[in-house]
């Protein structure tokens, strides 16, 4: 497997890292992973994009070996959303392609919008905008996230070594134990007695607002990039066919792919994700 090179960004309010495959004379294609992986999770993928792009994975803000916001702070897609335009700047990316993973390709999409001038190509995996709100939970969930809580109530997990971390991750996951390890490697901290989670624990908490659908098209609308966009077969079931279908509708110029597989595509099956994304990508 291709080593990386470990870079990092500095932003005025927060570290952020990266880990970055190809030569820096290539088009930059700017990666985002999925909520608690990190820039590892394109471990498998990126090497077979090398040759024609440099890929700069990032860390979002909490996970990997990025920063965690200051206390009382919380995750929300317009504060990742700003913090990958803070690194697109700080790594002085002019234009430059986007590939993202489902938390990722949620938060890409809304980079997209925020940014059309900026965004060459747009590649998403199993995402497309952020989680939407229908209503039914929506005030069950605003309690959730406001309830009073203490942080210091259970104990990090330690993990005795690396394989015990790789197999509760695969558990955890479905992934099998090859195809996570590259995210668990780099998730990971050593510490006494073992090692724990680098991310942060706050990521697990219940967000206390998400946007109604209505406003998830409007956003959508707003991408001008050609898009291209792979999905698991059968679907994920938090990202059920009509859904994605209605979403797809609002991009002026996208191309919808399946592919059988999990979740994971890019790490289940890189070789045929690779051929999607040069296909998708400008020669």
């Amino acid at each position: 497997m291709t080593v990386p090179v470990e870079r990092r960004v500095g932003l005025p309010h927060l570290p952020l890292a990266a880990q970055v495959w190809g030569d820096e004379t290539l088009p930059p294609l700017l990666a985002l992973h999925g909520w608690l992986d990190n820039a590892g999770s394109f471990a498998r993928l990126a090497p077979l994009l090398a040759a024609r792009w440099q890929v700069i994975a990032l860390d979002l803000p909490g996970h990997g070996h990025s920063g965690h916001p200051a206390a009382g702070a919380s995750y929300h897609y317009v504060d990742y959303v700003q913090a990958v335009l803070a690194a697109a700047d700080a790594l002085q990316l002019d234009r430059y392609a986007l590939l993202g993973h489902s938390l990722g390709a949620g938060i890409a999409a809304l980079v997209a919008a925020a940014r059309p001038e900026r965004i060459e190509r747009l590649l998403l995996i199993e995402g497309l905008g952020p989680l939407g709100d229908d209503g039914s939970h929506t005030l069950q969930r605003f309690r959730d996230a406001l309830a009073p809580r203490n942080d210091n109530r259970k104990p990090l997990r330690i993990f005795r070594d690396v394989e015990q971390a790789v197999s509760a991750r695969s558990i955890a996951s479905g992934l099998p134990a090859e195809q996570a390890r590259p995210i668990v490697e780099r998730g990971l901290l050593e510490t006494d007695g073992g090692w724990r989670w680098r991310s942060d624990p706050r990521l697990t908490r219940p967000s206390a607002v998400r946007m109604a659908e209505a406003q998830v098209h409007a956003l959508l609308r707003g991408i001008a990039a050609p898009t291209a966009l792979l999905l698991a077969q059968p679907a994920t079931p938090y990202l059920p066919g009509a859904l994605m279908q209605a979403r797809a509708a609002c991009v002026a110029d996208i191309l919808v792919s399946h592919l059988d597989g999990g979740h994971h595509l890019h790490l289940e099956h890189p070789q045929a994700v690779a051929r999607w994304a040069n296909a998708s990508l400008p020669a």
